[in-house]
C-alpha cells in the first residue's frame, strides 16, 4: 500500500532528531517550502504521465511562479538585508541568510528548468512541432511569409532605441525582455549600442505557414534579429544579447491616505519603477554591451543570472494550441448542478429545497453566476451584497451587480484595492460599479478584504428571505475552471445573519457580535482554529476517538503548528493536504509523530480549504465539525485579513465534504507528494501493479452529492474511477 494513501496506510513510524525542538528547528522556512512546492510544479514537466502540452504549461507555469516569488518575496527580503535587518523567521534564519539559501535553490531550479525545455522541445519534435531559430532555413514562402508579418504586424509597434550621451538608457519595465545590440554602421565603420524591447502586446511566437500537419514556430526575438536591416539600415550587426529584468512589485501604500483609490493608482505607477531584483542575461554577452546594461540597471552579482537557453519561459503557454487535442488532457465539461437542472435553472428553488454545496471546476462556476444574474432580474430581490477580491476583466458578476444597481435594487459590493496584481482592475470595476449606482466600499486600510461572501435579499410573501453564498475561492469565472474550491448555497437564517453582520463590519467598522455559525479573522477565526484543535486534544486524553484532516494552499501561522504539535503529542491523528508552503515539520518523535503532510499537484489546481474535526467520533463521522473557510493558515490570513470559517451543519453537505471531497484527497496516490520530516517532498510510491487513485479524475467522474437531485448523506460514492 503506497505510504500517500492517508485514508488507509498507518502513520508512519517517527524518527528521532538531535536538536532543540522547542526553538526555531521545529519550523521549516517559508521561503524554501515556497520553493519546494515549485519544484513539485517543475516536475510535473517531466512527468510522462501528462500530456505533452500540459507538460509544457506546468514549466510556464513554473517559471510564472519564479518571477511573483522574486518580485515580491525576495524584493521583501531584499529591502529588508539590505536595511541591515537581521530579525530570525520563525526557523530562525535572517533575511540575508534566507536570500543565499533561496539563491543556490532558485539558481538550480532555473536550471532545471532549461534542461527540462530542452527535452521538451525534442519531445515536440517528434510530433513534428518545431520551434526554430533565427539562423534556421527556411523555404521560399516561409521567407516571405515572416517578411509580411513582420511589416505588417510587428514592426509598426518597434522602438529602437539607441544609447549614447544624447539617448540615455531607457527605463524598462517589470517582465521586460529586451534585445541588446552592437552594430557597425557599414561605410564608416562607426559603432552604435542600442535596445530593442520585445513588444509584450505581440505573440512570443510566430507560426509559420504550412500545408500538412506539421508545426514550426519560430521566436519572435529570432525574427527581429533577422530583419536587423529594416530597422537599422546600413548597419552590421557586430554582436547582441538577450535580457530580461523583474522588478520590486510589493506594494506600499499610505496607512491614512485621504482617496484610497487615488493612493493606489500613484501606488501602481511606483510598482513600474520598482528596483531590478533580477535579471536574465543571455550566455556570451559581448562585454561592452553587459556592462551597459548592468550598470543602467544597477544589478550585481546575485541579482544577474546568465542563462544558457530559453529566456522567459512564461511565454511558453503561447505554444499550447487546440490544433493538437491528442497532446492536451482530454476535453471536460464541468456539469450543472442536476438539483438546478430540476428547478430548470431556478437557483433560488434549488437552494430553498436544501443547503447545496458545488466543487468547482467539477460543478461550473455559471451556477455562481447565475445565482447573481437572476437576482439582477427577478422582481422580488430587493438587494444585493458582494466581496470582490479577484475577478475576470469583463466579469458577469460585475456585469450583473450593475444591472441590478440600474434597476434600482440595493447593491453593495466591497472592492480589495489590495488584491496584488489585480489592483488595477478593480479600480476599473469599482469606478464601474459606482457609476451604475451601486454602494462601493473597500474595507480596511490596515485589513485585505479576502473573504468570499455573496448575499441576495429576496422578498418571499410577507418576509424578506436572504440567500447567501459562501466560497473557498475568487468570484473570477477564469481561475475556476483549473482552481478546485467549495462553494455553500443557503438560506439558513443564521447563516444570512452571520453574512449581513459581516458587510456591516466591511462598510460601517461596527465589530459583529453574537455570529451564530461563523467566526471571521482577525477577530474569532485564528481562535476558533485553536479551541477546536485543543478540543480534539483533551478527546485524545480521555481516550476518545481523536482526528483531525485538514485541506489548504499554505501552513505557517506559529501559534497554530504549535497547537497541532500539542495535539499531536496528546495522540490526536492529524492528516494535512498542504498544496504549497508547509512550516509543520511532520513524523518526528515526541514533537509531531501523530501529523502526516501531502502535497496534492495534478491537473487542477488545489485551492479549497476545509478542516474536519472528529468531535470526540473520529473521522469520518457524522458528528464530526465541518468547516469551509477562505483562509489559509498563515499570519496574514488568520490576523491582518477578513477571512471566513463556515461551519457546516446539513448532514448531506456535511457527508460529502468529509466522505467524498476530503476522503478523495487523502486516498489519492497517482498525484501525490509525501513530506519527511526534513521539509522535503517525494512523489508517492505507487507499488507495481498497485491501482493508483486519482482525486481529480474521480471528481470529474462523479458528482457532487448534494447537488444531486434526492441523495442524501447516505449516498457517497465509493472512490474508484475508470482507468486509461
Amino acid at each position: 500500500m503506497s505510504d500517500a494513501d492517508f485514508l488507509k496506510a498507518p502513520f508512519p513510524a517517527p524518527i528521532s532528531i538531535e536538536a532543540d525542538l522547542s526553538g526555531p528547528n521545529r519550523f521549516v522556512n517559508r521561503e524554501l517550502s515556497w520553493l519546494a512546492f515549485n519544484w513539485r510544479v517543475l516536475e510535473e514537466a517531466e512527468n510522462t504521465r501528462v500530456p505533452l502540452m500540459e507538460r509544457l504549461r506546468f514549466l510556464s507555469i513554473s517559471a510564472t511562479n519564479l518571477d511573483e516569488f522574486y518580485t515580491v518575496r525576495v524584493a521583501g527580503l531584499r529591502e529588508l538585508a539590505q536595511a541591515g535587518n537581521t530579525t530570525p523567521a520563525a526557523d530562525g534564519l535572517s533575511p540575508a541568510d534566507q536570500l543565499t539559501l533561496i539563491n543556490t535553490d532558485a539558481r538550480a531550479l532555473i536550471l532545471r528548468q532549461q534542461s527540462v525545455f530542452t527535452n521538451l522541445r525534442d519531445e515536440l519534435a517528434g510530433e513534428r512541432i518545431f520551434i526554430i531559430d533565427a539562423d534556421a532555413a527556411l523555404s521560399d514562402d516561409e521567407e516571405r511569409f515572416l517578411q509580411d508579418t513582420f511589416l505588417q504586424n510587428i514592426f509598426p509597434v518597434l522602438s529602437p532605441l539607441a544609447i549614447d550621451p544624447a539617448h540615455p538608457f531607457p527605463f524598462l519595465p517589470n517582465e521586460s525582455f529586451t534585445l541588446a545590440l552592437q552594430l557597425e554602421r557599414s561605410k564608416s565603420k562607426k559603432p552604435l549600442l542600442a535596445l530593442l524591447p520585445i513588444p509584450q502586446q505581440i505573440p512570443r511566437f510566430i507560426r509559420l505557414p504550412s500545408d500538412d500537419d506539421e508545426c514550426r514556430y519560430m521566436a519572435l526575438e529570432h525574427v527581429l534579429l533577422r530583419n536587423l536591416s529594416s530597422l537599422f539600415p546600413g548597419y552590421k550587426l557586430k554582436g547582441s544579447c538577450s535580457f530580461r529584468v523583474l522588478r520590486d512589485s510589493d506594494l506600499e501604500v499610505e496607512d491614512e491616505a485621504e482617496d484610497l483609490v487615488r493612493e493606489f493608482e500613484v501606488a501602481l505607477k511606483r510598482r513600474r519603477r520598482g528596483e531590478v531584483v533580477r535579471m536574465e542575461l543571455s550566455t556570451g554577452a559581448p562585454s561592452a554591451l553587459k556592462t551597459v546594461i548592468t550598470d543602467a540597471l544597477d544589478v550585481r552579482g546575485d541579482e544577474i543570472l546568465e542563462i544558457e537557453g530559453f529566456i522567459g519561459m512564461t511565454s511558453l503557454s503561447d505554444l499550447i494550441s487546440d490544433d493538437r487535442p491528442n497532446l492536451l488532457w482530454p476535453v471536460f465539461t464541468p456539469r450543472v448542478p442536476e438539483r438546478v437542472t430540476d428547478h430548470e435553472g431556478d437557483m433560488f428553488a434549488a437552494i430553498r429545497q436544501k443547503d447545496m454545496l458545488l466543487h468547482h471546476p467539477y460543478e461550473t462556476f455559471d451556477t455562481v453566476v447565475r445565482f447573481l444574474q437572476q437576482a439582477a432580474r427577478d422582481p422580488n430581490v430587493v438587494a444585493i451584497k458582494q466581496t470582490l477580491y479577484r475577478t475576470s476583466k469583463r466579469s458577469p458578476i460585475v456585469e450583473a451587480l450593475c444591472e441590478a444597481a440600474e434597476d434600482g435594487k440595493s447593491v453593495t459590493a466591497l472592492v480589495e484595492l489590495k488584491a496584488r496584481f489585480d489592483e488595477a482592475a478593480n479600480i476599473r470595476q469599482s469606478r464601474r460599479l459606482e457609476r451604475a449606482g451601486a454602494h462601493v466600499v473597500y474595507g480596511f486600510i490596515n485589513y485585505k478584504t479576502h473573504a468570499k461572501i455573496s448575499t441576495v435579499v429576496r422578498r418571499e410573501g410577507d418576509k424578506l428571505v436572504t440567500y447567501t453564498h459562501y466560497g473557498t475561492g475568487n468570484y473570477h469565472p477564469i481561475t475556476a475552471r483549473v482552481y478546485t474550491d467549495v462553494s455553500l448555497f443557503t438560506c439558513d437564517d443564521k447563516l444570512g445573519r452571520d453574512a449581513t453582520k459581516v458587510f456591516n463590519y466591511l462598510s460601517g467598522y461596527a465589530e459583529p457580535e453574537a455570529l451564530e455559525n461563523l467566526a471571521i479573522s482577525p477577530l474569532s477565526l485564528k481562535q476558533s482554529l485553536l479551541d477546536q484543535i485543543a478540543a480534539e486534544a483533551d478527546y485524545a486524553r480521555a481516550g476518545r476517538p481523536a482526528e483531525i484532516w485538514a485541506k489548504m494552499n499554505s501552513l505557517i501561522e506559529a501559534d497554530v503548528i504549535d497547537a497541532l504539535y500539542a495535539a499531536s503529542q496528546a495522540g490526536v491523528k492529524i492528516s494535512l493536504v498542504i498544496r504549497g508552503i508547509c512550516g509543520l515539520r511532520p513524523g518526528i518523535a515526541g514533537l509531531s509523530e501523530n501529523i502526516r503532510v501531502k502535497s496534492v499537484v495534478g491537473r487542477f489546481l488545489e485551492h479549497s480549504r476545509i478542516v474536519c474535526f472528529g468531535n470526540g467520533h473520529g473521522l469520518p463521522h457524522k458528528k464530526s465539525r465541518v468547516y469551509i473557510s477562505s483562509a489559509d493558515w498563515m499570519g496574514r490570513n488568520l490576523n491582518r485579513r477578513v477571512e471566513t470559517l463556515v461551519e457546516i451543519k446539513n448532514n448531506t453537505v456535511k457527508a460529502q465534504i468529509v466522505s467524498q471531497i476530503m476522503a478523495a484527497n487523502l486516498a489519492d496516490t497517482a498525484q501525490s507528494w509525501v513530506m519527511a520530516p526534513d521539509g522535503t517532498f517525494s512523489r508517492a510510491d505507487i507499488p507495481k501493479g498497485e491501482f493508483a487513485f486519482n482525486c481529480h479524475r474521480f471528481f470529474m467522474e462523479n458528482p457532487s452529492l448534494s447537488g444531486r437531485g434526492s441523495a442524501g448523506a447516505s449516498d457517497v460514492p465509493k472512490l474508484t474511477h475508470t482507468e486509461d
